[in-house]
């Protein structure tokens, strides 16, 4: 009888999945040779396919070469060398197997009982990112010892630090309403008040928005002139006139690397202030909170381990593809029950037990994808040290470009450097700053991204993609000089 299955043959598969496993190596091989900024117009890839879909089906085997002509020059260069822009979102070929794995499996793991590998070896990768990075047992998901007592905080993956911030929120608001802004709304409390430097991520603005507490509600704390981190003294002192006022302080986002000149807030004097109002402290790590995994740079988490709640971010620069933030709280009752609820279709024997997590309640969706298998993969491939190798690395020549901007009488470093990110700005201003940046993003042999600092227009220099070496960075102090001696193109 013939087969009239519509789906793809096991042999097919296997076949097709050699030819692309061969594509990516080849792309990623390449990228040094394409255009970092993606030379299209708008609409452009979105008409060079047919206007419909295949009403029958059609063999993939051209997809290698369909690929090359419609969708790679489309393609932004984030695993080119010489992206230098934004944050990186590097990732290496452990983390690309284990998506594949994760998507071969094609579990959903919201429930314990729907997966129990999913969640458990989520929460070992939790665990073993906690060693990592020098953090203390009161974040560990499950406890040392098996017949030890249940661990009161915990980790969980979320997809960025935004929704890591925004999960940090609610739980702070439950926590200081004793669960009634989420049961009757945050009309019905007293006026919560946010806290954030100047330089912290838009997505904490963006949490208030969601959460109800509203943008007005959210304080914009100054910052030091000369290190963009968080003024403390002003921290302190707006937190007195709200309490003041009659308002009630109940959430601080300290940021260890601000996304604009990857500033690293005091911590432990921001917890020391917010623990007199009983206020949570998160800490957006996102960027540099990965560094400490590093002995030497255990100083970016410094008050961590008396916060609330802390994030970072493996998919900015620990070779693990995004999506993949990593959370922890102290308190997970207080997450869970901020995020958690239970309609009659999910219940089952697991949950009832008390013995297992479901981390659906430790996030907004309801469905989760097994993202601990690609950090997972990262660290059976890496072994701390190799990590640890390759951020070295990535800081030494961050380093050396910081010194030869320095010694470069056209250009001026507007920022501390201690790690991997280098602010920079043209002597004449910001129309030549931006007219540089401008040039070289046009070129296609680099990517920048800019910010303001003291109201000047600023290039950022990010380095972290994982096969940017010095060489790269001595192209771009090329083209940095030649650029700003050209004229300003009108």
């Amino acid at each position: 009888m013939h087969d009239h299955s519509p789906h793809m043959p096991p042999a097919e598969f296997e076949r097709l999945g050699a030819e692309l496993t061969r594509w990516i190596v080849e792309h990623l091989d390449s990228a040094e040779a394409r255009p970092v900024t993606a030379p299209v117009a708008p609409g452009e890839i979105y008409r060079a396919f047919p206007p419909s879909p295949p009403l029958e089906g059609e063999p993939l085997d051209a997809l290698p070469g369909e690929l090359d002509r419609l969708v790679v020059p489309g393609v932004t260069g984030w695993q080119n060398p010489n992206w230098f822009a934004y944050f990186p979102c590097n990732h290496s070929y452990p983390s690309i197997l284990g998506e594949l794995l994760s998507a071969g499996l094609g579990i959903q793991g919201m429930l314990w009982n729907t997966s129990p590998a999913c969640t458990e070896l989520e929460s070992l990768v939790m665990d073993w990112s906690l060693e990592a990075f020098g953090l203390p047992d009161r974040f560990r998901t499950m406890p040392r010892d098996v017949d030890g007592p249940p661990c009161v905080g915990g980790g969980v993956i979320q997809d960025t630090a935004s929704s890591a911030t925004f999960c940090a929120l609610l739980a702070a608001r439950d926590r200081i309403t004793d669960g009634v802004a989420g049961r009757d709304g945050v009309a019905s409390c007293p006026t919560l008040v946010a806290y954030t430097s100047e330089h912290a991520h838009s997505s904490i603005e963006k949490a208030c928005t969601m959460s109800g507490i509203g943008r007005a509600n959210l304080r914009s704390i100054p910052s030091d002139p000369e290190t963009f981190a968080m003024d403390a003294d002003a921290l302190a002192a707006a937190m007195h006139e709200d309490a003041e006022a009659g308002r009630v302080p109940f959430f601080v986002c300290a940021t260890c690397g601000t996304t604009s000149s990857g500033a690293i807030d005091p911590t432990a004097r921001i917890v020391e202030i917010a623990k007199r109002y009983d206020a949570w402290v998160h800490l957006d790590g996102a960027m540099f909170g990965v560094a400490a995994i590093c002995p030497e740079w255990r100083w970016t988490l410094e008050g961590g381990a008396a916060c609330d709640s802390i994030c970072v971010n493996p998919h900015k620069w620990m070779f693990t593809n995004f999506d993949c933030d990593l959370l922890w709280v102290a308190d997970r009752t207080a997450l869970t029950r901020a995020m958690g609820i239970m309609p009659e279709y999910l219940r089952n024997a697991p949950t009832e037990s008390g013995e297992v997590i479901d981390y659906r309640d430790w996030q907004v969706p309801l469905g989760r994808r097994f993202r601990a298998l690609k950090l997972w993969l990262v660290y059976r491939h890496y072994g701390l040290e190799g990590i640890r190798r390759a951020f070295r690395e990535h800081v030494a020549i961050a380093q050396e470009f910081a010194d030869m901007i320095d010694a470069e009488p056209d250009w001026i470093r507007v920022a501390p450097s201690p790690l991997s990110l280098v602010c920079i700005r043209h002597r004449d201003g910001d129309e030549r700053t931006q007219s540089v940046l401008e040039a070289i993003n046009a070129s296609g042999e680099a990517m920048l991204s800019h910010t303001r600092l003291h109201d000047e227009y600023v290039i950022r220099v990010s380095v972290g993609q994982t096969n940017t070496r010095l060489e790269h960075l001595e192209r771009l102090f090329a083209r940095l000089v030649a650029f700003g001696r050209e004229p300003i193109q009108s």
